[in-house]
């Protein structure tokens, strides 16, 4: 066989399974307030997550793939190595971070993996602004919006259910935490299995598979595919934190959260942008705890989460850069 395929073969599987990672690493986005409340048990919250995760293929476009395929490297300098390296960057960076329970950013660290390989080959020169200003905006107004819309919604329903027993309210909100939770996980799967689309149409136009940068069917059933069947395997140790160590929720509190979270993720995807999901929960968990005091949030353990996210982009950069110099030393290009 050509060794140029095996290469693409070997990108693409190397793409999904960073997909898969993004998965049980994310898992917890869409599951840590459902079961955190006991509305869902663990293994069924995996279930619902993953099922709409994947059926999400089927309706929101590939706006954010194209932006992360092309729009944040430029293409011309693109080669096999420096997908490969960007994608060992977020890989590590995604193991590490979930070993240790933290609830980071998988799509902040491919940009920085894929960013350090291209910046190792070309300089800074590679990166496309236009793509990138977006991208570090939202990485400041996802999470806001999230608190907003979170906090929002918490004030209202405390407001519009004000003389409603609070058994009756817990009754209703353990069913409509099922549609939140539902709607979280979809948009979880429309922004986050984009951007391993987006990266798998590179390598096939970088391989000169694909004239036009047009992301094909399969790759886009293949990454909510593996994107589901990460979510199924869940990611049980960043459930912990994001379900309990931030706030303790309510069904009412995680439908609020998941809710507001929703909104802000359907914002971006629309826009084409690509988001943290983990950050935009983490805002909206946030929020909803501040409604019953600022005391009710472990600033603590908000504060240790704040750290890793500034963290990841410089951090997956590293391992792309140190990874993308090894590949070509050993003859790679």
């Amino acid at each position: 066989m050509d060794s140029a395929f095996l290469t693409v073969v070997a990108l693409i599987v190397l793409a999904l399974i960073f997909d898969y990672i993004n998965g049980f690493h994310d898992a917890a986005n869409s599951i840590a307030t459902v079961v955190s409340t006991r509305v869902l048990s663990p293994g069924k919250a995996v279930i619902w997550a993953a099922f709409f995760n994947f059926i999400a293929a089927f309706g929101f476009g590939t706006a954010v793939a194209r932006t992360v395929g092309k729009g944040m490297v430029d293409l011309d300098i693109v080669t096999f190595a420096v997908i490969g390296a960007g994608l060992t960057g977020a890989i590590v960076w995604n193991l590490i971070t979930w070993y240790f329970g933290l609830p980071t950013s998988s799509s902040h660290a491919l940009f920085g993996g894929y960013a350090g390989a291209a910046v190792a080959k070309a300089g800074v020169s590679a990166l496309l602004l236009s793509g990138w200003i977006p991208t570090l905006v939202f990485i400041v107004l996802a999470p806001l919006v999230g608190l907003a819309v979170g906090l929002g919604t918490m004030t209202a329903t405390f407001w519009i259910f004000r003389r409603t027993s609070p058994a009756k309210v817990d009754a209703l909100f353990r069913r409509l935490q099922l549609v939140s939770a539902a709607l979280f996980s979809l948009m979880h799967g429309a922004n986050d299995a984009q951007k391993t689309m987006g990266i798998i149409t590179g390598v096939l136009v970088t391989a000169g598979y694909l004239q036009t940068f047009e992301v094909p069917t399969w790759v886009v059933l293949a990454a909510h595919t593996a994107i589901g069947l990460g979510t199924l395997s869940g990611g049980w140790r960043i459930v912990r934190t994001m379900g309990t160590k931030i706030t303790k929720l309510t069904p009412v509190g995680g439908f609020a959260a998941e809710t507001g979270a929703a909104v802000s993720i359907l914002i971006a995807t629309v826009l084409g942008v690509g988001i943290s999901t983990t950050h935009t929960i983490t805002g909206s968990i946030v929020g909803v705890g501040a409604t019953r005091r600022l005391s009710a949030v472990r600033w603590g353990v908000a504060g240790q989460i704040v750290w890793a996210w500034v963290l990841t982009i410089p951090a997956a950069a590293l391992v792309g850069s140190m990874t993308y110099w090894t590949l070509t030393l050993l003859g790679a290009r």
